[in-house]
C-alpha cells in the first residue's frame, strides 16, 4: 500500500493489498488488479521477492518436516523413511539441503532469465534494462510457480514463440517436481533402477499427466475459434503443451482461459486438483497422492492382496494418509464452490468451480472472475490460497507423526459397500 509501490493514482485498498501479498507469498498468481499497470517497479520487485520467499520456503520446509517425521517414527518405519528420503534430502544436513535448494533455484532462474532477456531484447526490441527485468521476473515466477506476469495478457502475446514458452515451461516443471526428486536425479543420474519409489512415482505421474493433458487440450480446443482455432498446427501444439504444464504448476496462460470449451474447463479443474510433486512449489493433492489412490484401485480391481507400485508394496499408513488428504481436499473444494455460488449467483457454476480450484491448488489461472470478486469472495479466495499452500504439507506431516497405540482390536466387520 506504500505510494512508492503504486502506479495507479487511485490507490490500493487494504483488501486488494492483502490479496496480492497472499497470492505472491503462496505462489498462486491470482490478481484483483492489473499487475504491470497498477504497481510500480518497486511494487513488482516486492511481488517477485514474495514469490521467491514463498517458493523456497515451501521447498526447504520439506527437509524440516522430513526430519521431524523421521524422529517421531518407530525404528522400522524410520529405517524405511531413511531408505526412501535420506539419499535425496540428507536429513542429517539441513544446512546443506537449504544451500542446495537455493543453488538449484538460482541456477534455473538465472538460466531462464538470461534466455528470456535475450529474446525480449533481440526479438521484441525491448531496452536492455527492461528486457533484463522482464526476464528475471518471469524466471523467478516460473520456477517458483508464482504465475504473476508483467504483461497484462499474461503470455498470450508470446503464444507462438517457443523461445519464450519452452524455457518458462521447463522452469515450471522443474519447480513443480519437488526438491527430493530434483536432488535425487541430479545425484543419482537418470538410471531408473537407482531411484526411490517417490521419485519413480513423481516422474512417471508427471509424464502421464502432462502427456494426457496435452492430448486432451489439443483435441478439445483444436477447432475452438476463440482459442486454438485461428492458429496454425505448430501454434496449437505449442499452446496445448504450455496449457497442460501450467495447469498443474505456474498458472501462466497463452490463450483466453475464459473462452475454453466447458469440457476443457472440467479437465483443467481435475489437473489443478492433482497438482505437482510433493515438497514442490506446486499445489493440489500432489501427484504421488493421486497415483497411490489409483494403484490402490487397480490392485483392488485385480483382486491383489496388497497394493503395489513399481514392484514395491505400498504401506497401509501411506494409503490411509493419501485417502484422508484427497477426501479433505474434495470437502474443502466443494464447500468453497457452494460458498462462491451463494456469494456470486451470477457466475456460471463451472466458472466458480474453476476459480475455487485455481485458488486452492495455488495455480493462478482464471476465467476472468478475479477482478469481479466482491469483498466477501476475496476473503474466501485468500483463505483458500493459504489452505492450499500450507494445508497439505501440515496435514501430511501431522498424519505421519501422530502416535496412538491401542492394546486391543475391535472385532472385524464387513458392511455392504457399493
Amino acid at each position: 500500500m506504500l505510494p512508492i509501490a503504486q502506479a495507479d493514482p487511485g490507490g490500493t485498498t487494504v483488501l486488494d493489498a492483502v490479496f496480492t501479498a497472499t497470492s505472491a507469498i503462496t505462489v498462486t498468481g491470482l490478481a484483483t488488479v492489473d499487475t504491470p499497470v497498477h504497481w510500480t517497479g518497486f511494487g513488482e520487485a516486492v511481488i517477485m521477492v514474495a514469490m521467491q520467499v514463498g517458493g523456497l520456503g515451501i521447498m526447504t520446509s520439506a527437509a524440516f518436516m522430513g526430519l521431524l517425521v523421521s524422529k517421531r517414527l518407530g525404528l522400522r518405519s524410520r529405517l524405511m523413511a531413511q531408505a526412501e528420503l535420506h539419499s535425496a534430502l540428507n536429513l542429517g544436513d539441513l544446512r546443506g539441503v537449504i544451500f542446495r535448494a537455493f543453488a538449484v533455484a538460482g541456477i534455473v532462474e538465472a538460466a531462464v532469465a538470461l534466455v528470456l532477456a535475450l529474446r525480449f531484447h533481440y526479438g521484441y526490441g525491448m531496452g536492455r534494462g527492461e528486457a533484463a527485468w522482464q526476464g528475471l521476473f518471469h524466471g523467478v515466477s516460473a520456477f517458483n510457480n508464482g504465475g504473476f506476469s508483467l504483461f497484462s495478457d499474461s503470455l498470450m502475446s508470446f503464444a507462438n514463440d517457443p523461445l519464450v514458452i519452452v524455457p518458462i515451461t521447463a522452469a515450471s516443471i522443474i519447480g513443480g517436481l519437488g526438491m527430493p526428486v530434483i536432488f535425487e536425479v541430479t545425484r543419482r543420474g537418470w538410471g531408473r533402477k537407482r531411484w526411490t519409489l517417490h521419485t519413480k512415482m513423481t516422474l512417471a505421474g508427471t509424464t502421464i499427466l502432462f502427456a494426457g493433458g496435452f492430448v486432451v487440450f489439443l483435441a478439445f480446443e483444436w477447432a475452438n475459434p476463440a482459442t486454438f482455432g485461428p492458429m496454425g498446427w505448430h501454434e496449437k501444439t505449442l499452446s496445448a503443451f504450455f496449457q497442460s504444464a501450467m495447469l498443474r504448476t505456474t498458472g501462466f496462460n497463452s490463450i483466453d482461459v475464459g473462452a475454453m470449451e466447458d469440457h476443457s474447463v472440467l479437465v483443467s479443474i481435475v489437473l489443478m486438483f492433482i497438482g505437482g510433486g510433493s515438497a514442490s512449489t506446486s499445489g493440489g493433492i500432489k501427484v504421488t497422492t493421486f497415483f497411490v489412490l489409483l494403484w490402490v484401485i487397480w490392485s483392488e480391481v485385480r483382486a491383489e492382496p496388497d497394493a503395489s507400485a513399481f514392484r514395491t508394496r505400498l504401506s497401509v499408513n501411506v494409503i490411509r494418509q493419501a485417502l484422508t488428504i484427497a477426501l479433505l481436499y474434495v470437502a474443502v473444494n466443494v464447500t468453497a464452490v457452494v460458498a462462491m455460488t451463494l456469494l456470486h449467483p451470477e457466475f456460471a457454476l463451472h466458472e466458480s468451480a474453476f476459480e475455487v480450484a485455481s485458488a486452492l491448488a495455488t495455480v493462478g489461472q482464471s476465467t476472468g472472475l478475479t477482478a469481479e470478486l466482491d469483498a466477501a469472495s476475496k476473503v474466501l479466495i485468500i483463505a483458500l490460497m493459504f489452505i492450499g499452500r500450507i494445508g497439505p504439507v501440515l496435514l501430511a506431516t501431522a498424519l505421519a507423526i501422530r502416535t496412538r497405540r491401542r492394546l486391543y482390536h475391535y472385532p472385524e466387520g464387513r458392511p455392504l459397500v457399493g
